[in-house]
């Protein structure tokens, strides 16, 4: 029998990020700071239960709803309220603050747990036959818009969640790739994994809950993308079911068999099919893992020697670099924002993973770049920010709770445009909060490199006025107008959604458009796999 994880599935909190118990209690220090610096007036209320969420009532005929349940088991079904709410939105802040809003929220009808590929293709064959929409459910972190469908026209909406399809299939350790199931969440294909000497190193900011279903779908990149690659160079194969049939892809590592349809898979955020079964590249569990801390004395000082290692090398497994005023706040190590003001300049967090001697070299030729181009070390910074990576999310549910607006974007540019990218994203979203009355704090790091150019992650954070998801709209659309203007993408990591559909769409222009759309009508012609997702000029 395949190999599972003898954890329990853990549960993304129905209001927030994560585990609730760890959110932390701010400082009066803080609220200080949210008040005299952002006018912060009071908390954003929230329902003390699932319960108390108002959901709009399900559509879903009887009779479909039981044949979807005859088809997963009654076991693995269900209607109940809680169940609807907890798979009716990601967790982006906007998602985050329509479940305080106390409107109606859309949800699910029906939530399914299929347990092989073989029941998730007649479920599929069901609801294109009813015209039932359906969004695939991975681990609910979607922060664009991604798990909110358009059902107008749909006889129903169903949420298809695939934790059941959670096994580690096979292991070819002569290739070094593993057959997994995409429910497995990260931290459990990581402890499968390592139980036989092997990790695939894909640890982006979600990997407590995100899932390898997930990471394949949005096109993930980890913390430790310029050591391990993203999540979309270690998948050497697909098995995905679609309402027209199972394609099964990925016969060899590089083949000039015509166009890699992967890629059609790769980033389409569960609206061409569901994966159901992922081969991926795996290594042999690091001997050592190094993070360390570099001081510049200004960002673009900070750029200049991370495009030097990207391009020259020695490339460093991870690289990242807070600009001034995330350094000069702590985001960097969100359990040391309560202590106040750190140092000037920017950080850069730096590490390294891998062989005992393989390390060694490479952060002494490493370390030998850093300090040729200013660089001056900060011993501690490498380890706060090992200790503190997965706890920034839990920090936004406190200040939220507080009143603030605090909200995040992200695009990639080439290095030559990576200037133009972060001041015009910047000065667009300021102006879009100041002009609301709500002047607010941005702060912004480089989180990904590559030797063309690199990531831009960026953190806002403002006063919430009385219609906050309003507000952020505002600045969102000014943010995305700016990264179009200025030769940025879209999205580096999050994906498309809802969110970024008007930009994409834009950005890709409309013959590429009519290919997706083409492509779709094949592989769903009933359109009913996460309608209004992704595809340009599809359901609004």
């Amino acid at each position: 029998m395949a190999p599972r994880p003898t954890d329990p599935y853990p549960e993304l909190s129905w209001w927030g990020w994560g585990d609730p118990d760890q959110v932390p209690q701010l400082p009066d220090s803080v609220r200080t700071l949210l008040s005299d610096g952002l006018g912060v007036r009071g908390p954003i209320g929230r329902p003390r239960s699932p319960s108390e969420v108002p959901l709009v009532a399900p559509r879903l005929a009887g009779e479909v709803a039981a044949q979807l349940t005859d088809t997963v088991g009654a076991a693995h079904a269900t209607g109940e309220h809680e169940a609807r709410v907890r798979h009716a939105r990601g967790r982006s802040t906007p998602d985050l603050l329509r479940l305080r809003g106390g409107d109606p929220l859309a949800a699910p009808d029906l939530v399914l747990w299929p347990g092989s590929h073989e029941e998730v293709l007649a479920l599929l064959w069901i609801c294109s036959q009813e015209r039932v929409a359906v969004v695939p459910f991975g681990g609910g972190t979607s922060v664009v818009g991604g798990l909110d469908p358009e059902t107008t026209g749909f006889a129903g909406l169903v949420a298809v969640d695939l934790r059941r399809m959670n096994a580690l299939v096979s292991l070819d350790e002569e290739s070094r790739l593993a057959e997994l199931e995409p429910g497995l969440r990260g931290p459990q294909a990581e402890e499968l994994l390592a139980a036989r000497g092997y990790t695939i190193g894909h640890f982006p900011q979600s990997f407590e809950y995100a899932t390898l279903g997930g990471f394949a779908a949005a096109r993930s990149s980890g913390q430790a993308s310029a050591g391990y690659g993203r999540f979309d160079e270690v998948v050497m194969g697909l098995k995905v079911a679609t309402p027209a049939g199972s394609l099964v892809l990925g016969r060899a590592p590089k083949s000039a068999a015509g166009p890699d349809l992967r890629q059609l898979f790769l980033g389409s955020e569960g609206t061409l099919g569901v994966i159901t079964s992922l081969t991926v590249q795996v290594r042999p569990v690091p001997e050592r893992r190094v993070y360390s801390g570099w001081r510049f004395g200004s960002f673009a000082e900070g750029t200049a020697a991370l495009r030097r290692l990207a391009q020259d090398g020695p490339v460093p497994t991870v690289l990242r670099l807070s600009d001034e005023a995330e350094t000069a706040l702590n985001l960097a190590r969100p359990a040391e924002l309560a202590q106040g003001a750190g140092a000037g300049g920017c950080l850069a967090v730096v590490g390294y993973e891998g062989a005992e001697t393989a390390v060694e070299a490479r952060r002494a030729g490493a370390e030998s770049v850093l300090r040729a181009m200013g660089g001056e070390p900060d011993p501690e910074a490498g380890q706060a920010w090992e200790r503190d990576r997965y706890r920034g999310p839990y920090l936004r549910d406190a200040l939220l709770d507080a009143g603030a607006l605090v909200e995040t974007l992200e695009t990639v540019a080439f290095w030559s445009r990576l200037p133009n990218v972060k001041e015009a994203v910047t000065s667009a979203v300021r102006e879009a909060l100041s002009a609301q009355g709500t002047p607010p704090v941005i702060l912004c790091h480089v989180s990904h490199v590559y030797p063309s150019g690199a990531s831009l992650y960026f953190t806002v954070g403002c006063a919430a006025l009385d219609d906050p998801v309003a507000q952020w709209q505002l600045a969102k659309a000014a943010a995305g107008d700016a990264i179009e203007g200025s030769g940025g993408s879209i999205s580096h990591h999050h994906g498309v959604g809802r969110d970024h559909l008007r930009w994409y769409q834009q950005e890709i222009g409309e013959p590429a458009g009519a290919i997706l759309r083409a492509v779709k009508t094949q592989l769903d012609p009933a359109g009913i796999l996460n309608p209004g997702i992704l595809i340009p000029g599809g359901p609004k």
